[in-house]
């Protein structure tokens, strides 16, 4: 698992998902996005998008720091077809080793954010897993992942 943490809480991606942890790097924004939205890059030839992590889930932007990364993912899009997330959290400076049989249900769905999955609990507390699958809206899945630069993403 991949960590790094939004505000004081610390969050888990599946190592398997990430396909590379770059620096920050200059998005071009897009007008009438919505907030969480950082904007886009070229990686690689191909657009990606950029989710702020922060602004998601605090509502407030990642801060601009050296541990502040920009997580590419592997994101499957509609029709199954596969594509290069960025997601941009703070302090992205910590693995963690943990079997499959180590994850705590919560029993806690919350509506308005379904990324929010498992958690893990270790001798710094609790850190909930994000379900990549689900960070983006059918909405956002089809205005920012279009058909004319999917097939250029794996």
């Amino acid at each position: 698992m991949l960590l790094f943490k939004v505000g004081n809480e610390r969050y888990a991606i599946a190592s398997q998902d990430v396909v590379e942890v770059i620096p920050l790097v200059l998005l071009k924004t897009l007008p009438h996005k919505p907030e969480h939205i950082a904007g886009v890059f070229n990686y690689r030839g191909c657009i990606t998008p950029v989710i702020d992590l922060c602004q998601l889930m605090q509502g407030k932007p990642c801060s601009d720091n050296l541990s502040t990364r920009i997580v590419l993912v592997n994101y499957c899009g509609p029709n199954n077809t596969k594509h290069v997330l960025g997601l941009m959290a703070q302090q992205v400076v910590e693995i963690l080793h943990k079997s499959e049989s180590e994850f705590v249900d919560s029993n806690i769905q919350i509506d308005a954010a379904p990324y929010l999955g498992k958690m893990i609990l270790d001798d710094k507390g609790m850190i909930q897993c994000i379900r990549i699958e689900y960070l983006l809206s059918e909405s956002e899945q089809i205005n920012l992942l279009p058909e004319r630069i999917l097939n250029k993403a794996i």
